[in-house]
């Protein structure tokens, strides 16, 4: 049963979903719950800081429903993106209820389409990373994996490595450069 906890996952394509056929304040529904809610949650409810063991995770591997957990939420991804250029057409610019609309996609292109991309990549089987592109492109980041998987990880942490900051590098000198 615990493994039906990372269907959770369904609840930001939801609740942006729901965010597009709102006006006003709620159309920033997916920002105020998972930047306010859920942090002000984890105030009394205590984090659960367990990892899962190795046993567990080879088990968790083998197991198909986790892979289609992540490959069922692709083409949702990428129809409520399109559903997302529709509505916005008919959104007059500049309001609430685009800016909103705006920050939903954008806090979905990020979540899904960078995280979910960025973890395809790593897959061994190829048509597995085209999917991971797929979802990279939808936030225009499509040039991350090739440099990422022969760059960063090739070079991690050394000065070649543009994705690295150097020892003692202020946080916000290294983002600038």
């Amino acid at each position: 049963m615990k493994k039906y906890q990372f269907t959770f996952i369904y609840l930001l394509p939801a609740l942006v979903f729901y965010s597009f056929n709102q006006t006003g304040w709620i159309t920033f529904l997916p920002i105020l719950f998972f930047f306010g809610a859920v942090p002000l949650l984890e105030l009394f409810i205590k984090p659960d800081n367990f990892n899962v063991s190795k046993e567990l995770a080879q088990k968790m591997k083998k197991d198909p429903f986790y892979d289609w957990l992540i490959f069922l939420i692709i083409p949702i991804h990428i129809g409520i993106l399109i559903y997302f250029l529709f509505i916005l057409n008919d959104t007059p610019f500049n309001t609430v209820d685009y800016w909103g609309k705006v920050t939903s996609m954008g806090l979905m292109c990020g979540v899904i389409g960078i995280n979910l991309g960025h973890e395809l990549g790593h897959r061994n089987k190829r048509l597995v990373q085209f999917l991971g592109e797929i979802l990279l492109l939808t936030s225009l980041n499509t040039h991350f994996l090739p440099y990422h998987n022969a760059g960063h990880h090739f070079n991690v942490a050394t000065p070649n490595d543009s994705a690295t900051a150097k020892k003692n590098e202020f946080l916000y000198f290294f983002w600038i450069t």
